[in-house]
């Protein structure tokens, strides 16, 4: 299975280097990316997140918080959509028959409404927590403007699976091939996973908001004091959270050689992974024979 690196849209965030690492001092806004991952597959595509989408773009007020909006400052080029960005590699993106969500937060849900035809697979502990809309920050989080697909979605049960690389409850998804791997790593929300791609290189590793800087993978893991302020910020479960990271970190440093580990946030993995700079689109690509197979 072949697999395509998309930044769907970047956050400017307040701060500069405080929170990305690079970009020159504090008053300037910095960039993050929304690290999503397209499988081409024999039954057509897979999306792993959507960062924001279309309708994002165009009515940013009506979809998405105030707060978040003057926090984070997305970069709001249509063309930077996954849908866009699809279609622009040359794919139809009626093929995208599936979405695999990391968690329900805003800048990973945005483009659902985008792909109408496509299953959305989920674990149901982030489907009802975010539905509860129990907190300030939950309602500014999880806005259910992004979900007219809900009738799309399949929900998982949590606890349920098999053990893969030191992680538990690792489970395969309903239609889609074993190659693609749902693994829970709560703590950023109670329902957050990664998802894990057996593709034509080795396996690749999403780990969504598990973590948000490539130096805190390293074996004296260190982040920039926005990141850190950040996730403090945004954790649902800080034990769990913890324990998720330095399981990550145990999996790179053992078997970083064969299981290619990035988060959805951190501009320099994104560059290497995808080959492109973060504020690029994705290129042409030769396109896939379109599946014949029906669900």
């Amino acid at each position: 299975m072949r697999i395509h690196h998309l930044n769907c849209i970047s956050t400017c965030p307040l701060g500069g280097g405080l929170m990305d690492g690079r970009t020159h001092g504090i008053l300037e806004r910095g960039q993050l990316a929304c690290h999503c991952v397209l499988v081409e597959t024999p039954r057509g595509l897979v999306l792993i997140d959507t960062g924001l989408g279309l309708r994002d773009v165009a009515h940013p007020r009506a979809r998405l918080s105030a707060f978040f909006l003057a926090l984070l400052a997305p970069d709001l080029r249509e063309q930077m959509t996954a849908v866009r960005q699809i279609t622009r590699m040359g794919f139809d993106a009626r093929d995208v028959r599936d979405i695999v969500l990391t968690h329900l937060d805003f800048d990973h849900a945005g483009g659902l409404d985008d792909f109408p035809q496509a299953r959305v697979h989920l674990l149901a502990t982030e489907r009802g927590y975010a539905m509860k809309q129990k907190t300030w920050l939950d309602r500014q989080r999880f806005p259910p403007q992004q979900w007219s697909t809900q009738g799309n979605w399949i929900v998982y049960a949590s606890g349920v699976g098999e053990d893969w690389l030191g992680f538990d409850a690792v489970r395969d998804l309903h239609g889609l091939p074993p190659e693609i791997l749902m693994v829970p790593l709560p703590g950023h929300t109670y329902g957050h996973t990664g998802v894990a791609i057996d593709g034509d290189d080795g396996w690749k590793l999403l780990a969504g908001d598990a973590y948000f800087c490539h130096h805190e993978m390293e074996p004296q893991p260190t982040c920039t004091p926005g990141l850190r302020f950040y996730q403090w910020m945004m954790e649902k479960d800080r034990k769990a959270r913890l324990a998720n990271q330095a399981r990550l970190r145990e999996l790179c440093a053992r078997d970083g050689a064969h299981v290619r580990i990035f988060c959805s946030h951190d501009p320099v993995e994104f560059e290497v992974a995808s080959g492109r700079r973060i504020d690029e689109p994705a290129v042409s690509v030769a396109p896939m024979q379109r599946a014949q197979v029906a669900y």
